[in-house]
C-alpha cells in the first residue's frame, strides 16, 4: 500500500485542521488504516484508527477533538482535528494493514506500510 500524507500546517491553538491520506492499493475492500504521530525526542504513539467495518479507536489526548473518517470509494483517510493544542505538535503519519479488522489498541507494530508524514505546528 502507498500512502501520501496531506493537510498539515502551523495554526494557533484551538484552531483546526484536515489530514488527508491518499491511498493507493491493489484491493476495493476496507482494510485497517490509522493515523500516528511522533514529536520529536519522542516515541511514535497511536492517535487513531479504523477497521474495515468503521470500528474506531481513538487515543485518550484526543478523544473529543480529533475524528477519523474514511471515503471507502476514493480510498481516502481523513483526520479532523479541532481544538488543537501546543501538545498536538507533531509529524503526523498514516499507516495502514490489509486486514478487516485493527488490531487492539493503538499499536505502530501492527501496521506495515506508512506514509512519508505531514507537520502539524500549534502555537500557543
Amino acid at each position: 500500500v502507498q500512502l501520501v500524507e496531506s493537510g498539515g500546517g502551523s495554526v494557533q491553538a484551538g484552531g483546526s485542521l484536515r489530514l488527508s491520506c491518499a491511498a493507493s492499493t491493489y484491493t476495493s475492500s476496507p482494510y485497517c488504516m490509522g493515523w500516528f504521530r511522533q514529536a520529536p525526542g519522542k516515541e511514535r504513539e497511536g492517535v487513531a484508527t479504523i477497521g474495515g467495518d468503521g470500528r474506531k479507536t481513538y487515543a485518550d489526548s484526543v478523544k473529543g477533538r480529533f475524528t477519523i473518517s474514511r471515503d471507502n470509494a476514493e480510498n481516502t483517510l481523513y483526520l479532523q482535528m479541532n481544538s488543537l493544542k501546543p501538545e498536538d505538535t507533531a509529524m503526523y503519519y498514516c499507516a495502514a494493514e490489509l486486514v478487516w479488522a485493527c488490531g487492539p489498541g493503538l499499536d505502530k507494530a501492527f501496521f506495515h506500510s506508512w506514509g512519508q508524514g505531514t507537520q502539524v505546528t500549534v502555537s500557543s
